[in-house]
């Protein structure tokens, strides 16, 4: 089976190497790749179908039904704002559909305040060779696949 993994925000997809947190950028929550966010305020939306796991202002993974967890950051050490900025529009628990509206926030905002708003998007328990037809580097918008994950 093949899951679509598509981009949470619009922006620019950068290799995971490029985001400033060597968590990240060293795979070690796995695989993916990174978007660069449009600095204007917005929805980011699900990545796939699926239960909304764990949620926080900051950061949510939506599980599918046959288990592929998919993370979403918002940003890199945003933990810190403890939800300033950030609103939710889901639960966890909640079922959602890929592009479905999950948090509103702003990446110039983030960004003003001193963090980086690059977006990681991670496949949880993947092997890097899992993750095939990624998104070259460039230009996304919200819904765009970023990658194929082979499970």
């Amino acid at each position: 089976m093949t899951l679509r993994v598509t981009s949470p925000v619009a922006g620019r997809v950068v290799p995971l190497t490029d985001v400033p947190d060597p968590v990240f950028a060293q795979a070690m929550v796995g695989p993916g790749v990174a978007v660069e966010p449009d600095r204007v305020a917005g929805e980011a939306v699900a990545p796939v179908d699926g239960t909304v796991v764990t949620l926080h202002p900051h950061a949510f993974v939506v599980a599918t039904a046959d288990g592929a967890a998919v993370l979403v950051h918002l940003g890199i050490d945003t933990v810190r704002r403890r939800g300033e900025g950030f609103t939710l529009h889901v639960v966890k628990g909640e079922q959602v559909r890929a592009g479905q509206p999950v948090v509103t926030w702003d990446p110039a905002e983030v960004e003003a305040a001193g963090f980086a708003p690059i977006c990681p998007v991670v496949a949880l328990d993947a092997t890097a060779d899992a993750l095939v037809d990624q998104a070259p580097g460039g230009p996304v918008a919200a819904g765009d696949a970023l990658f194929s994950w082979q499970r």
